[in-house]
Order: C-alpha cells, then structure tokens, then sequence
C-alpha cells in the first residue's frame, strides 16, 4: 500500500503545492519564500522520514502569516490524505528533544480530534525574516488540518532558535512512531470505535 498524497491549495493569499510519502527516507525539496520556515520544514522531513516536496507563494510583501499558516494547512492536508483510514498505524508518538540548553517535550495523537497544546515561547520577535508568533500559527494549522492531538512543551530554553528547532524535531519524531505500521495490528484500526475519522 502507497501512503503518498499530493494537495494543491490555492486562495487569494497563497498557492501551494504539496506532496509527500508517509514511508520515505526523509528527502525534501522546499520552498516556501521564507527561509527560516524552509529550514524547519527541511527537518520535519529528514528527522521524520516523510519525504516532503512543497512550493508555495504568497503575499510576502504583506508579511509571513499567510504562507506559514496555509504551508501548515496543505501539509496536513496531504498528511491525512496520505493516512487514508489509519489501518495499522502505532497512532500515538512522542518524543523528547535536547538541543545545546533547550529541552522540548512532544506528544501526538493520530485521533482525527485536532487539537494542539502549546506551552512554548520566544523573548525574541523575529528569527530571520520570520514573526516568532508565528511558530504557533504553523503548529496549529497542521494539527487542525492533519486531524491530531499535538502537545508541545519546550520545559526549558534561552536559544529561541533552539526552541522552535527542538519544537519541529520533536513533532518530526513523534510522527516516525505514530505513523508507523505495527506489525501485530496491521490490518486493524487501533481504536475500539473501529474507526479514527478524518477531520
């Protein structure tokens, strides 16, 4: 069974093109304008394995928020779509991720309940050409899109790149577990309504 998908998302705001394989090696080929996000989605890919080609545009000469936030939507999107009915998954991943003086816990659920937990911050606006705030917008967006539970909590840190970093590597890693297929289980759904619903 191939678990691919591809999405295009297009709005007055942004167009985005996203495909990506749930059983990869964790190639990628990103665009997305914004060079900070580029680089936290380039390690969502390689510490996941997900391989991950997106192009986007979008009205930078506005600001960020639009492209980060659709970015998240059409990568959840492609996530889900690519789960299919979630037969033989682990579903639940978690993991805790050091970077230098930075430490960031993170839990998932592949529930088809989106809801996200943040227990993160910045004591600086800006990293690149990129709002801090909208580090969360991104998080929040894939959640809701790829229909998961997601809970992030940095529980300590001063480097704010190491924060939001440690915050993409740790989804990165929670997602390897979750969406992997456990043998004993797969050709179940592992849920005891029978079914974990797309959003």
């Amino acid at each position: 069974m191939s678990r691919t998908a591809s999405v295009s998302r297009a709005t007055k705001e942004t167009s985005i093109k996203v495909t990506l394989n749930l059983d990869g090696t964790g190639e990628y080929n990103v665009s997305t304008g914004i060079g900070f996000l580029d680089h936290m989605l380039e390690q969502l890919s390689r510490h996941s394995l997900i391989d991950l080609q997106l192009t986007a545009k979008g009205d930078l000469h506005i600001d960020a928020h639009h492209t980060t936030e659709d970015s998240g939507i059409a990568i959840g999107e492609a996530f889900a779509k690519a789960l299919g009915d979630r037969k033989g998954i682990t579903r639940y991943g978690d993991a805790l991720i050091p970077m230098d003086e930075t430490l960031t816990r993170v839990a998932i659920d592949i529930s088809g309940r989106p809801y996200l937990v943040w227990k993160s911050g910045f004591s600086q606006p800006r990293l690149g050409e990129m709002d801090t705030e909208l580090f969360k917008e991104w998080f929040a967006a894939f959640a809701g899109s790829a229909g998961i539970t997601l809970h992030i909590e940095t529980l300590y840190g001063v480097n704010n790149h190491h924060i939001v970093e440690s915050c993409f590597k740790g989804l990165a890693r929670a997602l390897r577990t979750a969406v992997a297929i456990d043998p004993r289980k797969a050709d179940a759904i592992p849920s005891t309504k029978g079914t974990l619903g797309g959003v």
